[in-house]
């Protein structure tokens, strides 16, 4: 076999296995350093690199980026176990009652309003289709349309920040960047920031349920399907009173964690802990019966103790020993009331299976980046980085073919492949030549909104499988596949109008960093 071939073997390997449902990890493991060692005694590959390995790995595990990961899954899992999420979506569709295809609209910018402030598709899927896909055909929606709008909006979460998937893109990019920048003799790069992605995502993320929104209010005009009824005055004040309540939690999280990171106020870790410990308020107080009150003390007195400690850094404060006293009472009450919130969420049996569900799906990004890590040095060994940058040199249509190609590996590779494998294999892989020249922000968002696709296509779409496990059983699995396809075409659309407009990415990260 020409050694040229060996790293495309190896490729060819690894995904026929990933394919045949063996454990991610596993494969992405065993496979590369097995086919190390084969290679290694036959000659073609140095073991000794294997050597970099364990310092690699450490590198992982002590990754402080990567530790916002588990805290965001925990404010996603404890704002969907307390019911936070549910309230938002019946105020929301009760509000909506009196515009053409209200529902579905209501739907697209809960699953906008649930992406911020919890990140997990999963949840948000699951929970939306319990609540509204019922409702949703009682009101004449077929059921691919309804399919479609339960399944694009909860995917919403993977593209509006704050989102585990772009915390990881932006680890992995970040990485890549470097060496990238040092390939071509450029030490002084400045690095891609996770608050840089969140502020890159945030008009596409938005542009994208607008057009959710735009096509299910279009459809359901054109079929004459949930037209505008008529609601006494009570019922919209009633409405009006428990959107208004519900809207709290979801718009406190995002003005408090998205806000502090593009603030520059607070690390991406930093801010994960704050919306860990705001959903655990959140939850607490609508659950916690008689300890409401208190946790509702402990939350506004952590508040004013936040903005007491931005008034002392400005010079903005009174005598400094009495902001001080008062910042040191407000931090006791706030742990008082986070210990009652605790306990709270205990008792409702939610904190638990919240921290459960949480240590699941972290143990499964760690695992899979480990995999990553051992592919990426074995087929890099192999000299595997240097075939895929002449073959990107050589398509047609320059830097802009290129980018193209890798859209389109992206967008294949969404229709078998989970997003973390998606970017523990591509981004090393194929990013590593683009760039080189390429701004990185503006391909880290490009991947991202590609990645989105991924939920939606068959026939490995999670939002597919997710949706079939709460859906009627009337509804057949054709519909809920077929009813996606209309916005995998908006979120393509969404990908061509970046790729023509790079300053709908870059536009809102340059005035942060002015």
């Amino acid at each position: 076999m020409p050694v040229e071939l060996l790293p495309l073997t190896l490729l060819a390997l690894t995904f026929a296995l990933l394919l045949s449902g063996y454990p991610v990890a596993l494969v992405l493991t065993g496979v590369p350093l097995l086919f190390a060692c084969l290679t290694g005694f036959a000659g073609f590959f140095d073991l000794g690199l294997l050597s970099a390995l364990p310092s690699r790995l450490y590198g992982i595990l002590t990754n402080e980026l990567l530790i916002a990961i588990p805290l965001f899954v925990l404010m996603g899992t404890i704002l969907d176990r307390s019911k936070v999420a549910a309230d938002l979506i019946v105020a929301m569709g009760d509000l909506f009652r009196a515009v053409p295809g209200g529902l579905a609209v209501s739907l697209c910018l809960v699953g906008g309003l649930l992406a911020a402030s919890t990140g997990i598709v999963g949840a948000t899927v699951v929970t939306m289709g319990l609540i509204a896909f019922p409702t949703l055909l009682a009101r004449g929606y077929s059921p691919r349309l309804s399919s479609g709008v339960i399944c694009a909006s909860g995917s919403l979460g993977q593209i509006i920040p704050p989102s585990i998937v772009l915390v990881l893109l932006g680890d992995q990019l970040g990485a890549v960047y470097g060496e990238a920048q040092r390939a071509v003799g450029n030490w002084t790069a400045r690095p891609v920031t996770i608050a840089d992605l969140f502020a890159g995502a945030l008009l596409p993320g938005i542009l994208l349920m607008g057009a959710y929104a735009a096509y299910a209010s279009l459809a359901a005009w054109r079929s004459k399907t949930d037209q505008p009824v008529e609601a006494s005055e009570a019922r919209t004040s009633r409405s009006a009173t428990q959107l208004l309540t519900a809207l709290i939690a979801p718009w406190f999280l995002l003005v408090a964690v998205l806000g502090s990171i593009l603030g520059g106020i607070a690390t991406p870790t930093e801010a994960a802990g704050l919306g860990a410990c705001g959903a655990s308020f959140l939850a607490g107080i609508r659950l916690g019966g008689k300890w409401r009150g208190l946790i509702a003390v402990g939350l506004a007195s952590g508040l004013g103790a936040f903005l007491l400690s931005l008034a002392m850094r400005e010079g903005m404060s009174g005598p400094g020993l009495i902001t001080a006293g008062l910042s040191l009472v407000g931090i006791a009450l706030f742990a008082v009331g986070l210990g009652a919130a605790v306990v709270t969420l205990q008792r409702a049996e939610v904190l638990v299976g919240a921290l459960r569900q949480t240590l699941d799906i972290t143990v499964m990004v760690y695992a899979i980046l480990i995999g990553a890590t051992c592919f990426a040095l074995v087929f890099r060994g192999l000299e595997g980085d240097v075939i895929v940058q002449d073959f990107l040199e050589t398509l047609p249509g320059g830097e802009l073919g290129a980018i193209a190609f890798v859209m389109a590996v992206i967008f294949l590779l969404g229709f078998f492949l989970d997003v973390v494998e998606i970017i523990t294999l591509v981004i090393p892989i194929l990013a590593l030549s683009l760039l080189k020249t390429v701004d990185p922000l503006w391909f880290g968002v490009l991947v991202a909104v590609n990645l989105q696709t991924s939920y939606l296509t068959p026939p490995f779409g999670f939002s597919l499988f997710y949706l079939r496990k709460v859906a009627p059983p009337s509804v057949a699995t054709s519909d809920i596949y077929l009813g996606a396809v209309p916005f995998v075409i908006l979120q393509l659309l969404v990908l061509g109008l970046l790729i023509a407009q790079p300053q709908l990415v870059t536009a809102l990260p340059s005035y942060l960093n002015r």
